[in-house]
């Protein structure tokens, strides 16, 4: 469908893939002029890859998907079957839980990995869109619930323009049963090649940061750098709390090596006041990737983060808001200015860095 805006042309797609563990997928293409993006209305409105002057914004999973929920063992009992799934450039983690996968003194699952948002399939697709602003958003909700436990109501709107690169994700999350709830949400922005790569950096206003555990402590001179591809490499996990400006937005960004490329992630610190790095620089065919994480909380076991008070509650009938903004960049002027930018809302203020595991944000710290 090519829509005529005073902005120029924006055109899309419809379809589903065929065969394989990727059968029935269905996928919206989105082209504004300058950038072609592909959502996955089946795997909970996630963001499979985008394309802008060239440049691929995503990883290379060795999963090889998009692959079809039903063929993605979320209660698998080791708890981490959602890995089975694992390849989009933006994914939810959520919503009863978002993180580690969590097991009672029987060792039964009660939380999987990340929770089953971006596992379920959205309903209510619709795409509308103004000439005169030259707006086109992709609109669909997802229902993750449980009879007499919880229904919790993702309704997202993807957001592009005619002739800018720019992509806003405005979710809304409804409790609607009429007891109170508690959720958790986590932006998994994954990004490899070739912004990733021996030299890349990233960059963001901290105010204060922490390794996870003992081993990402060991790299804490250089959370924020980037090697070449390495076989056997561990993750390293980092988590933060960053500045913002007056409205409560903030922007972190992964540059190239070069500084020509990089990708821009600018959200709300009211709804996502953590982020996270995720760190995986392995050997590129076991997935050489990085991740910027906006969240509600930190990705430990939800007991922990509920202890710790951070779980979004919601009375009966409430809704919580979450904002998220892809920026990519595609030449040494847009990376510049992205810079600038998170410079200035680092101001004056030396970051509060922790060398060691912080209590309260790890667990045994």
């Amino acid at each position: 469908m090519q829509i005529d805006t005073r902005k120029g042309e924006i055109n899309t797609r419809h379809g589903r893939f065929s065969g394989g563990a990727a059968d029935q997928v269905e996928v919206i293409e989105v082209d504004t002029g300058v950038i072609r993006v592909m959502v996955l209305p089946t795997r909970g409105m996630s963001i499979w890859r985008m394309e802008a002057s060239g440049v691929r914004f995503g990883w290379q999973s060795p999963i090889f998907g998009p692959v079809h929920p039903s063929q993605v063992p979320v209660f698998d009992s080791s708890g981490i079957g959602w890995l089975e799934g694992f390849d989009e450039l933006l994914v939810r983690c959520g919503l009863e839980s978002n993180g580690a996968p969590e097991h009672d003194a029987e060792g039964n699952l009660i939380h999987p990995l990340h929770g089953r948002i971006g596992n379920l399939p959205a309903d209510s697709l619709a795409i509308e869109y103004d000439e005169a602003s030259g707006r086109l958003e992709v609109i669909g909700e997802v229902l993750e619930s449980r009879l007499f436990v919880k229904r919790l109501r993702l309704r997202s709107r993807i957001r592009f323009e005619a002739g800018s690169a720019e992509v806003a994700v405005l979710d809304d999350v409804t409790n609607e049963l009429s007891k109170p709830t508690s959720i958790q949400l986590l932006y998994h922005i994954n990004v490899g090649a070739p912004i990733l790569g021996e030299g890349a950096k990233i960059e963001a206003p901290i105010e204060s940061l922490a390794p996870k555990d003992a081993l990402a402590a060991r790299e804490m001179e250089t959370w924020n750098e980037f090697g070449a591809p390495e076989e056997g490499y561990a993750e390293r996990v980092y988590f933060a709390r960053l500045r913002a400006d007056e409205s409560s937005a903030t922007t972190a960004m992964l540059r190239s090596a070069d500084g020509e490329k990089g990708l821009g992630v600018t959200f709300n610190v009211n709804g996502l006041p953590r982020f996270i790095v995720w760190k995986n620089t392995a050997a590129e065919s076991d997935g050489y990737v990085t991740g910027l994480e906006p969240a509600t909380n930190y990705p430990n076991i939800r007991s922990f983060e509920e202890k710790q008070g951070r779980t979004v509650e919601l009375d009966g009938g409430a809704t919580a808001s979450f904002r998220v903004k892809l920026m990519p960049l595609t030449t040494a002027e847009q990376v510049d200015e992205v810079s600038r930018q998170i410079q200035a809302l680092q101001g004056d203020e030396d970051p509060e860095i922790h060398l060691q595991p912080r209590p309260g944000w790890s667990p045994g710290a």
